[in-house]
């Protein structure tokens, strides 16, 4: 994130250095104003253009959204009103916490970078549309307002960037956890612990007990492509006992017919 960041930002201070951008107080006053409306209009733009959105804002989660939505906004105001050290194009701590959270929540919900960088699409295009107009209507002139676009798009990515960081550390973390708690299994399995826990640990990992398990001796370097090849609820030990340079697989279902395909 942090190289993507810079980039971005360097790209943007060529083009907006010297430019000192300062809203007129008036025209700030009248975009907070009406940055409810704004954040309504952002998330219905979302939910009629990405369909994965569209059960996402109903009850309490569309609430929080539309308050994320003013809060961020409302932050690149107070940035760009010109206080005395702060940077437009760099959102403030809390404004980047506060993506990265959302990026990890939509992680958890099964939704893709995709959708989410979409819904950061739409909501730069509407925000900026109603920001605009405002600004204008309230005297902006055309210099500061094309300052003001790149300094507006420029602020969304820094958070969209913070979104997907905390997207893809999400996914990790789940992998990984994922992971252990197959591995658990395959643990308590070698082991003969009663049957009970075995179901237990298949229960936390949502690990659906098969018929038999075959269990299947693979070097290391073949790990990979053989887990390509089976079942996706294929356990593999960590640690197998008395095997130093092999790892333990257990295929679920692979009798029957099933066993030459294993073979």
């Amino acid at each position: 994130m942090d190289k993507y960041r810079g980039v971005r930002v360097r790209q943007i201070s060529r083009r907006t250095a010297g430019h000192g951008l300062l809203l007129p107080p008036e025209a700030v006053a009248e975009i907070r104003l009406h940055l409810p409306r704004v954040a309504d209009q952002v998330v219905a733009a979302i939910i009629e253009e990405v369909p994965s959105y569209e059960d996402a804002f109903s009850g309490p989660m569309g609430e929080t959204i539309r308050n994320a939505v003013q809060l961020a906004l409302g932050g690149f105001l107070s940035l760009a009103t010109g206080r005395r050290g702060s940077d437009p194009r760099t959102p403030t701590a809390p404004a980047v916490e506060g993506a990265y959270q959302l990026g990890r929540g939509e992680a958890r919900s099964g939704r893709s970078t995709d959708a989410l960088l979409a819904a950061y699409r739409i909501g730069a295009r509407v925000s900026w549309h109603e920001m605009s107009t405002i600004a204008v209507h309230n005297g902006l002139d055309a210099e500061t307002l094309v300052s003001f676009a790149e300094l507006v798009f420029a602020y969304i990515d820094e958070l969209s960037a913070s979104s997907v960081a905390g997207h893809t550390d999400e996914l990790a973390t789940s992998g990984r956890v994922r992971q252990r708690l197959l591995e658990r299994i395959a643990h308590h399995l070698l082991t003969g612990a009663p049957p009970e826990t075995v179901l237990k640990a298949a229960e936390r990992a949502e690990w659906r007990p098969p018929s038999t398990l075959t269990a299947v001796i693979v070097t290391e370097s073949q790990v990979r492509p053989v887990l390509s090849a089976l079942s996706s609820r294929t356990l593999q030990a960590a640690e197998p006992p008395g095997l130093d340079d092999a790892a333990l697989l257990l295929v679920p279902d692979a009798h029957g017919r099933r066993r030459a395909g294993l073979l």
